[in-house]
């Protein structure tokens, strides 16, 4: 599952991406500072966007922690939709691609390929996501998870859910049902590419 994304798109990108979407976006912490990354790993703080009970259309953007600390102590940053409703605390984590891993092609190779998705359509996205405060650490959020679709079932079993734009603002309404968003992108949607090893890399190994 995933445990890296990426965001290099600029806020202002994103607030206007908002805006042309009819979902007013409040800063009540201020401006994020948010620095572009290309690895966004477990337990940074990262961007969301957190609905706001009773308003829909209207969503708060704040820098949050990325997984809590679950039974053991093992951090929660994937978390399985199926059969759930989600009837509070939705948040929309802002990604312009997310990473997942396999084996390596050759046992030379130590360490284990790594995939880029991103969208076909757009610069960014919003994968589908809840929050909840946490007596240790703050406010933190985690994402959600489901069966694969097509374009990510060749490179692992469960995938994060990135949603389609029309369906943004209702991801942060609770009184739409959960099933009826959490939706895989049908297939072709999202782009892959192998970011390590490079392709220079990998023709030494063979």
């Amino acid at each position: 599952m995933c445990n890296d994304y990426k965001l290099e798109v600029d806020i202002a990108s994103i607030a206007e991406d908002f805006d042309n979407l009819s979902i007013k976006i409040r800063m009540p912490e201020g401006a994020p500072n948010v620095p572009a990354r290309e690895d966004i790993k477990i337990s940074d703080t990262a961007p969301i966007v957190r609905g706001v009970e009773g308003e829909r259309g209207v969503g708060e953007l704040v820098n949050r922690r990325w997984s809590w600390p679950g039974p053991g102590g093992k951090p929660v940053y994937n978390f399985r939709s199926e059969g759930r409703e989600f009837t509070s605390n939705r948040c929309l984590i802002l990604a312009d691609g997310f990473y997942e891993f396999t084996k390596p092609d050759d046992p030379k190779q130590k360490r284990q390929n790594k995939w880029l998705f991103t969208l076909r359509d757009h610069p960014w996205f919003c994968i589908a996501g809840i929050w909840r405060p946490h007596a240790e650490v703050g406010e933190v959020f985690t994402m959600l998870t489901t069966d694969p679709g097509e374009d990510v079932a060749p490179y692992h079993s469960r995938q994060i859910i990135p949603l389609p734009r029309e369906r943004w603002a209702d991801w942060l309404d609770p009184s739409v049902p959960a099933e009826e968003v959490l939706q895989v992108l049908p297939k072709g949607s999202l782009a892959v590419r192998r970011v390590y090893p490079p392709e220079a890399a990998q023709a030494a190994l063979l």
